[in-house]
């Protein structure tokens, strides 16, 4: 038999071997005993396995899941979405005589869990599609339950809503999207998403960090396959131009890309406007007036190292 140590009353019964007190037992976990390896004694029977109960391999192509368990608690639910659901029986004792299912859901998802639940999915799908990280996605999240709990944005479909929280949470987060981005994986218009981004900023009493061109300049000149030397060139002239206050009231993203077509064709790399206004989302109208307000200063933008491949005065006037 077991002896139990006799410590404080609330102590666990702690399992031995009689003969053997000091011997470390060894569980069989195919018959549930402990046993003690000096003596062969089965000092304890009918041991829980609190191990799996199945083994799942994930390149199993099974039609059923064998585990017993459901999915991961989702906080963002209410009841941190621990509701049973039964499915739908195939067997004939499933059904009553009627052909009705006997076994149904007593407890069906409420509805807001359910808006919520179609809004974290189109969000995962839209970050998905340009590539955007978890701890993104995560924050979109949040920002939507904030939203969608405090019904200030009533009347605007919940897609719209997504996309704009979409795009204050990567502009939080530091690796803003522009606005063309976002409109371009969403169902949603870019005038739409621009209201509800400024009605949740509000409604949130949010803030967000203004853009500026060097949170561009990277992704599109890796986007456009140009080298490292014309990327720093772009960055630096875009910098320059709004030290110099060449730029006045031109957003970041126009700034960014008559940057990248200065450097472009001061180098060998050069590119056009249409390919950059491609990557960029601005129109070749709007690289040719960014265009024109800096190249009267073109030869104090460049760095002071950079190697031209085209002389300032031959490049483009527009």
């Amino acid at each position: 038999m077991a002896s139990t140590s006799r410590g404080d009353v609330l102590a666990l019964p702690k399992v031995q071997c009689p003969n053997h007190p000091d011997a470390m037992l060894v569980e069989d976990y195919r018959a549930g005993d402990m046993i003690c390896p000096e003596c062969g004694l089965v000092v304890g029977d009918r041991v829980i396995d609190v191990g799996s109960e199945w083994r799942t391999f994930t390149n199993e192509k099974a039609t059923q899941d064998p585990s017993r368990v459901g999915d991961a608690q989702n906080p963002l639910l209410n009841g941190g979405d621990l509701s049973t659901m039964i499915s739908k029986g195939t067997g004939a004792a499933s059904f009553d005589e009627f052909g009705n299912s006997k076994y149904q859901n007593r407890r069906t998802m409420s509805s807001s869990d359910r808006a919520m639940l179609n809004a974290f999915k189109e969000i995962t799908t839209m970050a998905d599609r340009i590539n955007l990280p978890r701890n993104i996605i995560d924050r979109t999240n949040n920002l939507f339950k904030q939203v969608y709990e405090q019904k200030s944005l009533k009347g605007r479909a919940n897609d719209a809503i997504a996309s704009a929280c979409l795009y204050i949470a990567c502009r939080q987060e530091g690796v803003p999207r522009t606005f063309k981005e976002i409109c371009a994986v969403s169902r949603i218009s870019k005038k739409e998403i621009g209201r509800c981004f400024k009605l949740i900023l509000k409604a949130l009493e949010t803030s967000v960090d203004l853009i500026t061109t060097g949170d561009f300049m990277s992704r599109f000149c890796s986007n456009l396959g140009l080298p490292k030397q014309v990327q720093m060139a772009a960055t630096y002239i875009a910098r320059k131009a709004v030290e110099l206050d060449l730029v006045p009231g031109r957003s970041p993203i126009s700034v960014a890309a008559a940057a990248i077509y200065m450097a472009s064709q001061a180098s060998a790399e050069k590119k056009t406007q249409k390919e950059i206004g491609d990557i960029a989302g601005v129109a070749d109208v709007t690289i040719r007036q960014s265009y024109r307000l800096i190249y009267p200063r073109a030869a104090d933008l460049f760095p002071p190292d950079f190697k031209f491949d085209t002389p300032v005065d031959k490049l483009p006037q527009l």
